[in-house]
């Protein structure tokens, strides 16, 4: 940087800090308003500031010397000292100002005048009944600790003050099996729990096995870690560890976090549950498999039943060989390869599965019985990145992207519509950092792109995402207009959303373009004709007669009307069944055929829409 930028730099316009409230009260501080008096000195050379936890014990005199308030059980309190958070509690303008002048251990006198205490304009803070807030007073303050706290709860109802640092980052959530030592002492420092010999404390995160504020401070806590929780009472809730709560204003809670085995409820209804057995290596979730890798791990799976059968082990049945799979591929069991993605090398988890996530879908073991769960023990040995595409020539990041398209098409073909998609959006993403250096690699690019694109509107078509896949086929035409492949597919896009003049003008665009695709185009403007014909015809029978029948008749006649419709439909389906098989991706002519969509008359029309439904009738056009 050169003398004149660094210059120019200094004279730049700093952002000013925006005044806190704090700050402004203390603009309201005159002199002679607040005197400091030192009783008996702290220790140490450090003060408050703001975000530490301040603990003091209060009395406040009169002039004369009578006791007005005190938290000192020999002056009539209940012994139990304050806690405040500077800059996060709601303070008297006179303890805001003198606190963060006084050291630890410290005891000073604050002669504060009234509008340095309750009787200040808009205090925030409420006045005790019967204290005289417009007296000149004396304030006893004792500091006895101050440290940087966590503020777990927004209304300070739950406190914590680290003692010493965890590992990690990893903290418990719900569902986990955590173990600690605890100690619980109230706030004037009676003990009335010690959990600190034998074993550790167990409990379930979120099962409410402990006081809810104490479970909140926990859940932000590392392994190892040694903390003390501060818990006012609105947080103290019956629970086997404290099954006693009343009478209990705060209470403090010494723990040290000594394990966790992490629990996670992978699809949030209870159904597949994955539990940590062994810790692995690494730092979760940034060493686990996340993105799509290669993958080797040993597995054993389990009938669910009281036997807990064995179906299948990769050391017994495999020969000890391992299971090698890439992820993102559909060659394991969906739950299967969502849990795996959530381990460390060399973790071993056990995971419970339901069947619609096992083999109910997949390729089933002939052990497992239809509509089984299962369980199934894993170990993940290791995994490799897929290949970073930096540095690689053309033809190279072209091979690579012809293996993930083929993969992609392979899963298309199984019916693992989203599989597949993902397939080709990664080679997508990846074409965004790829320069072409020669006019035929520009050609081969383009090409390769244009051909993802499709596949991706081919998958959602069969999707029934037909908007979705209208714009992945404007994606294609907007870098080559006359595009025959994708205007048949956006044609046969916009025909199952029901736009049907749209629809026509590609398939007539089609034979403009290319001659040779006119068996193709002819054949789509044949079918588009039969779907309009038969949405008319639907809605003909719809209206027949409609306004001369009772409401009863009404109902009646729509009841048949959709009998004959789901005859007419299945009739149709199995007609198109024979063309679909042809809807490939890498070379699609033809989509999946559904059901119109909404029309456009409903579009136009949104009360009509209400009015039709009301009446019974789920579809009209207008002729």
């Amino acid at each position: 940087m050169t003398v004149e930028e660094d210059a120019e730099q200094n004279y730049l316009p700093k952002k000013k800090k925006s005044e806190s409230d704090d700050d402004k009260r203390r603009k309201k501080i005159v002199p002679g308003s607040l005197m400091k008096a030192l009783m008996r000195p702290g220790g140490g050379e450090s003060t408050p500031s703001d975000g530490d936890q301040v603990i003091y014990h209060c009395t406040v005199r009169t002039l004369d010397g009578v006791v007005v308030q005190s938290t000192r059980s020999e002056n009539g309190g209940k012994g139990i000292p304050i806690r405040n958070v500077l800059g996060k509690s709601k303070m008297i303008l006179g303890l805001l100002e003198g606190i963060p002048t006084m050291l630890k251990g410290e005891v000073a006198m604050f002669k504060m005048k009234p509008e340095m205490h309750y009787a200040e304009e808009h205090c925030p803070v409420p006045v005790p009944s019967r204290f005289p807030k417009e007296d000149e007073l004396h304030f006893e303050i004792e500091l006895i600790d101050f440290s940087k706290a966590k503020v777990v709860c927004n209304d300070l109802g739950v406190l914590k003050k680290v003692i010493d640092e965890g590992q990690g980052w990893e903290s418990p959530r719900e569902l986990y099996e955590v173990k600690a030592w605890i100690s619980a002492k109230t706030g004037n420092g009676k003990l009335i729990l010690s959990h600190t010999e034998g074993e550790p404390y167990f409990f379930t995160f979120g099962k409410s096995d402990v006081p809810k504020g104490l479970e909140m401070g926990i859940g932000t806590m590392a392994r190892k870690e040694k903390a003390i929780i501060y818990v006012t009472n609105q947080y103290l809730t019956p629970s086997p560890l404290l099954p006693v709560i009343e009478g209990y204003e705060e209470v403090h809670f010494e723990v040290e976090l000594v394990h966790f085995i992490q629990v996670r409820d992978m699809l949030g209804d209870g159904r597949l549950i994955k539990r940590r057995l062994q810790d692995g290596k690494g730092e979760f979730p940034m060493d686990c498999p996340l993105h799509e890798s290669l993958l080797q791990v040993h597995y054993k799976g389990m009938l669910l039943n009281k036997e807990k059968t064995v179906f299948y082990d990769t050391r017994v049945d495999n020969h000890g060989e391992s299971l090698e799979f890439s992820s993102g591929e559909g060659t394991v069991p969906e739950g299967f390869e969502m849990c795996v993605r959530l381990m460390l090398p060399g973790e071993i988890a056990l995971v419970t599965c339901p069947p619609d996530y096992a083999y109910d879908k997949f390729s089933r073991p002939p052990n497992v019985p239809v509509g089984a769960d299962v369980q199934w023990e894993i170990e993940l040995l290791g995994f490799e990145m897929p290949k970073d595409w930096t540095g690689l020539n053309f033809q190279s990041i072209m091979d690579e992207a012809e293996k993930i398209r083929v993969t992609g098409n392979r899963l298309f073909k199984e019916g693992k519509l989203e599989l597949a998609k993902a397939k080709y959006e990664k080679v997508l993403r990846e074409f965004n950092h790829v320069n072409p250096q020669t006019d035929e690699e520009g050609k081969v690019f383009l090409d390769t792109r244009n051909l993802l694109h499709l596949n991706v509107a081919a998958c959602f078509l069969k999707m029934g995402e037909c908007r979705k896949s209208v714009e992945a086929c404007n994606k294609v035409l907007d870098a080559t207009p006359v595009h025959v492949k994708a205007l048949y597919r956006r044609g046969m896009a916009y025909m199952e959303a029901g736009d049907f003049e749209e629809a026509r003008s590609d398939f007539q665009m089609m034979i403009k373009v290319d001659k040779s695709s006119e068996p193709d185009a002819t054949s789509a403007l044949a079918k588009l004709k039969k779907r309009e014909q038969e949405v008319e015809r639907k809605a003909r029978k719809q209206f027949e007669g409609l306004f001369d029948k009772k409401p009863g008749e009404i109902a009646e006649a729509q009841v048949e009307d959709r009998a004959r419709d789901e005859i007419t439909g299945e009739n149709q389906k199995n007609s198109e069944e024979s063309s679909s098989e042809r809807d490939e991706p890498q070379d699609c002519h033809e989509a999946a055929a559904g059901e119109p969509r909404i029309s456009w008359f409903y579009n136009l029309w949104p009360t009509g829409r209400r009015l039709f439904s009301a009446l019974g009738l789920q579809r009209c056009t207008l002729l």
